[in-house]
C-alpha cells in the first residue's frame, strides 16, 4: 500500500505532463503530493521524513516554477533532495551513536563499525552522483527526456545501486561470520 502512495504523485504528474505541459503536472503534483502526505499520516500516524521534504520542495520550486512560467526551478528539485539527503547521512557519522545505514540496515546484516562508515559513504556518493546526474539529464536533453528519465532512469538507477549494495552486504557479513566464527574456534 506504501508503495503505491508513493507512486500516486509521479503517476499524476506523468500524465499530466503527457496530457498538456509541465506548468499543469507541476500544479497537479503540487496538489497531490500534500494529500498523499496526509494520507501516510493519518494510515500510520507517522511522517515520512524523506516525503514531507520532497513534498515542500515541491511546493517551494513548484510555485516558482508555475510562477516564472521557467521549468529549471522543478528540474532541481531531485537534485537539492539527493544532495540533502547526502548530507544527512555524512552527518550521521558524527551526530548520533550509528550512520543512518545502520539505523536502516542494522538488523539486516552485522558489520564493523569501519565496515558501516564505508556503507554509509556509499550512500552519500550514490546521492551526490543521482542529483548530479539530473542535472546533467535536465541542461542536456529535452523536457520530455527529462520527464522520462525522473520516473525511469533514476529508478532504475536506485535499483541497480540497491542490487549491489545488497551483495556486497550479503557477501560481507558472511565474511564476517566467517571470520568471527574462525576466531572463536
Amino acid at each position: 500500500m506504501q508503495l503505491l502512495l508513493d507512486y500516486i504523485p509521479i503517476i499524476a504528474f506523468i500524465l499530466a505532463y503527457f496530457y498538456r505541459d509541465i506548468f499543469l503536472a507541476t500544479i497537479v503534483l503540487m496538489a497531490v503530493m500534500p494529500v498523499i502526505l496526509l494520507i501516510q499520516w493519518l494510515m500510520t500516524k507517522k511522517v515520512n521524513r524523506i516525503y514531507a521534504a520532497s513534498t515542500a520542495l515541491v511546493l517551494v520550486l513548484g510555485a516558482f516554477t508555475v510562477a516564472f512560467r521557467n521549468p529549471t526551478f522543478l528540474y532541481w528539485k531531485p537534485t537539492v533532495l539527493n544532495w540533502a539527503i547526502a548530507l544527512v547521512f555524512l552527518g550521521s557519522q558524527w551526530i548520533g551513536e550509528n550512520t543512518i545505514v545502520q539505523r536502516m540496515l542494522g538488523s539486516a546484516a552485522e558489520l564493523t563499525d569501519t565496515q558501516w562508515i564505508r556503507l554509509n559513504q556509499t550512500w552519500v556518493v550514490f546521492f551526490i552522483f543521482v542529483g548530479a546526474v539530473n542535472l546533467y539529464v535536465a541542461y542536456s536533453f529535452s523536457e520530455e527526456f527529462w520527464v522520462k528519465f525522473k520516473l525511469f532512469g533514476m529508478l532504475g538507477i536506485t535499483l541497480i545501486f540497491v542490487i549491489i549494495q545488497s551483495i556486497w552486504l550479503t557477501i560481507t557479513a558472511r565474511n564476517n561470520e566467517a571470520t568471527q566464527g574462525d576466531s572463536e574456534a
